[in-house]
């Protein structure tokens, strides 16, 4: 690999993709932010940045579900998701047609978790995982520094998890009403408070329960997994970092002293915490598929 590659890193969210130029955290040359609307547009539109740039290698990191499995017919595509026209969207194919550059592609969540292995909180860790609460619920789950990856990517979050006692909410998902997603991203917040979750106060009565559904749903990985650490971006945990302590004094209640995992419960403020990356760890996410597509 060359010393400073250029990487174009395309980081596709819910509701904004972001196109970076670079190679790491410090060395970020370009940033650009193209709304996620229908495919068509949105592609149209990093492709139009990319047109611009010289670079060795592209990086995607992409919400999902998305075909990992480079065996399959439609590797690299969107498959069946609740993001209105996105399903079946080629996001690989027509890239390497165009560019004729290396290229590799992850889920953005298990993207992030190899942005904070390589440069953030995560580093020198083997298990650890990433979750970003937004538009949707992802979990990006990292083993023996590699994301786990079976018949298809995990898909963490559409979990179903213990509901809180007096909760009747069904939950937002189509395809499983309160699932993880289903109760704890933002449309699902909007419909459950009847208002967008930035309107209610830090202090409102309204997040226990998503800090009872944040915990159940750390709960389990913690005990399916045993993640070293647990970094949560997106929208809604970056815009109330005051819910932390929250979530963890009610993982901690969960978990209930239970075998080792007491001892882990004792270190929740280093080992559930935001990414190390902040809000770049999404787009470095991509920068971090790219040098992998090099490296291969």
């Amino acid at each position: 690999m060359t010393s400073n590659p250029s990487i174009a890193g395309l980081e596709l969210g819910g509701t904004k993709c972001v196109a970076t130029l670079g190679s790491g955290p410090q060395d970020v040359r370009e940033r650009h932010v193209i709304p996620t609307t229908d495919p068509v547009t949105t592609l149209a539109g990093l492709e139009k940045v990319l047109d611009g740039w010289a670079f060795d290698a592209i990086g995607i990191a992409s919400f999902g579900p998305i075909e990992l499995n480079p065996a399959r017919p439609d590797f690299g595509a969107i498959v069946a998701t609740t993001k209105p026209g996105w399903s079946g969207t080629d996001l690989t194919k027509r890239l390497a047609a165009r560019y004729a550059k290396p290229l590799a592609i992850q889920t953005d969540v298990n993207g992030a978790a190899l942005a904070e292995a390589r440069w953030g909180a995560a580093a020198g860790l083997s298990t650890h995982a990433y979750i970003t609460i937004g538009t949707g619920v992802g979990v990006g789950l990292v083993a023996n520094g590699r994301p786990i990856m079976g018949y298809a990517h995990g898909e963490a979050g559409h979990m179903r998890s213990a509901r809180a006692p007096g909760d009747s909410f069904a939950g937002w998902c189509p395809f499983h009403g309160d699932c993880a997603e289903g109760l704890l991203s933002g449309p699902a917040l909007a419909a459950r408070f009847g208002r967008p979750g930035q309107d209610v106060s830090d202090d409102a009565p309204e997040w226990d329960y998503f800090a009872h559904d944040l915990a159940a749903l750390l709960h389990n990985l913690v005990v399916s997994l045993a993640p070293e650490r647990i970094a949560i971006g997106g929208g809604v945990m970056t815009q109330r970092p005051a819910l932390f302590p929250r979530v963890r004094e009610k993982l901690a209640a969960m978990i209930n002293g239970y075998g080792a995992l007491a001892g882990y419960c004792a270190e929740l403020e280093t080992r559930v915490g935001p990414p190390g990356l902040g809000d770049m760890a999404g787009p470095l996410g991509a920068i971090a598929m790219g040098l992998e597509a090099i490296d291969r």
